[in-house]
């Protein structure tokens, strides 16, 4: 496991671990996250694997941008009652999952969590690494989520390709999560 300052270089180690099919971990608006390419299924396995995740849960995907989820929702399915989601903020969205969307990404729901993310450093990372990155609070499964780069490595001795240092955002703990279809709480931010 590598510790890298959240600043330019570290970024840029992070998003070539990502392209290499590796585990991250990176701070988000409240705690710290573990990622990978959404889009491999082997990244994904060993993400489940790491934090002893069930398959039935699901992830969040994360990017810098609206335009980089796009592909993984189905906005026909959804009447977008409220427009935040497309806005970067610290609230995670439940959309329907568009057809081809990875079922490890929405574990046993027709749905899929996306947040175009506040955080500078997440979304530094997801722009180097050119699109969505998975977002998993860094614990193992059940835990208490950490909020500094020594809660992660004791968590996650091995299995982390690299790991940024770096200031958490505002939030006492995980971001929000809301139904974009009807924009009901699901889960409520720390206060």
């Amino acid at each position: 496991m590598l510790v890298r300052p959240a600043d330019a270089d570290g970024i840029a180690a992070a998003a070539r671990a990502l392209t290499a099919g590796e585990l991250v971990a990176y701070p988000t608006e409240g705690v710290y996250g573990l990622g990978c390419d959404p889009r491999s299924g082997e990244a994904l396995g060993k993400l489940l694997a790491l934090k002893g995740r069930p398959t039935t849960k699901g992830f969040i995907l994360i990017a810098d941008r609206w335009e980089a989820l796009c592909s993984f929702v189905a906005l026909d399915a959804c009447p977008l009652v409220v427009p935040l989601p497309l806005v970067p903020a610290p609230c995670t969205w439940v959309f329907p999952a568009a057809v081809g969307c990875p079922a490890a990404l929405c574990g046993d729901h027709a749905t899929v969590a996306v947040r175009v993310t506040a955080h500078p450093v997440a979304a530094r990372l997801s722009a180097l690494f050119g699109g969505p990155i998975v977002s998993t609070s860094a614990n193992p499964s059940g835990g208490r989520a950490a909020r500094a780069v020594r809660e992660v490595q004791d968590a996650f001795p091995d299995g982390l390709a690299v790991v940024l240092d770096g200031p958490l955002g505002g939030l006492a703990g995980p971001t929000e999560i809301r139904d974009a279809r009807d924009g009901r709480v699901l889960r409520a931010a720390p206060p």
